[in-house]
């Protein structure tokens, strides 16, 4: 039967061009023996490459080392506190600067850091009791939130929305040095420039930010699966999720501090 729509009828498939000389001779024995043959299949992705599974499980075991480390970090060694600090911030730089992932280092990261949230979190939970409880409830609402923004495309990552994320990080990170140093001097009590009303928000801001941040890790790691980066890859997007992750908390910790006073 031939069809009205010009573009089918263009098509030898659609306007039932060349199917008679296919299936011409073609007894109804060999007619129905096609006909069953199964559906064909999405295309199976090619081995060795990087897929949202893979991410998954890698992502996955940098986070069980993280709640490793926290636990050992709130329970065993609080006063690691700093020297895991500064041993993460280390670990992130190279991890973030090499040119190609390293699962060791990038594990290890994930431990050291575990420390460091664990030994900090004990201390804003002595001075403020279950603001940790909070922060971990609101880190996973607005991880939920900027994941569902972006797979239903609410948000849409161009160049132009990279380029904006990454100047306020590079502005953000300014701020965060300034305000560091000053807080070195004793500025806020020891809070440096993030107390009181514009202390709040900074915070909303960087909460707003790390949230961006997060959809373009999710954009790293749709492009990576689509564009078949090699599987090796899925530590690079594991360790972004859990940089960005670890800072919102931070963020979410410090502005719940901050509006509970003291």
């Amino acid at each position: 039967m031939q069809s009205n729509n010009p573009v089918f009828n263009r098509s030898d498939a659609f306007s039932g061009r060349g199917v008679t000389s296919a299936s011409a001779g073609m007894t109804a024995a060999e007619l129905q023996d096609l006909y069953d043959q199964p559906s064909a299949t999405p295309p199976v992705q090619r081995a060795g490459t990087m897929t949202y599974d893979s991410v998954l499980v890698r992502t996955a075991m940098v986070f069980a080392l993280v709640l490793l480390g926290a636990a050992v970090g709130w329970f065993v060694a609080p006063g690691l506190v700093w020297p895991a600090a500064i041993v993460g911030l280390v670990l992130g730089l190279v991890n973030a600067f090499k040119k190609e992932p390293s699962p060791a280092l990038i594990l290890t990261y994930g431990a050291v850091q575990g420390v460091f949230l664990g030994g900090i979190s004990l201390w804003f939970n002595e001075r403020w009791p279950g603001v940790v409880q909070t922060a971990v409830i609101a880190t996973l609402c607005v991880f939920a939130v900027a994941l569902l923004a972006y797979t239903q495309r609410w948000i849409r990552v161009t160049p132009k929305f990279r380029r904006g994320v990454l100047i306020a990080l590079g502005g953000y990170l300014v701020f965060a040095l300034v305000s560091f140093g000053a807080a070195l001097f004793g500025v806020g009590d020891g809070w440096g420039f993030r107390t009181g009303t514009f202390g709040i928000l900074v915070g909303l801001f960087a909460v707003g930010l790390a949230a961006l941040s997060l959809v373009l890790d999710f954009d790293f790691i749709e492009n990576g699966v689509r564009m078949g980066l090699e599987e090796k890859y899925a530590w690079t997007a594991a360790f972004g999720l859990t940089v960005t992750l670890i800072w919102l908390y931070i963020e979410l910790l410090r502005l719940l501090a901050i509006l509970r006073g003291e």
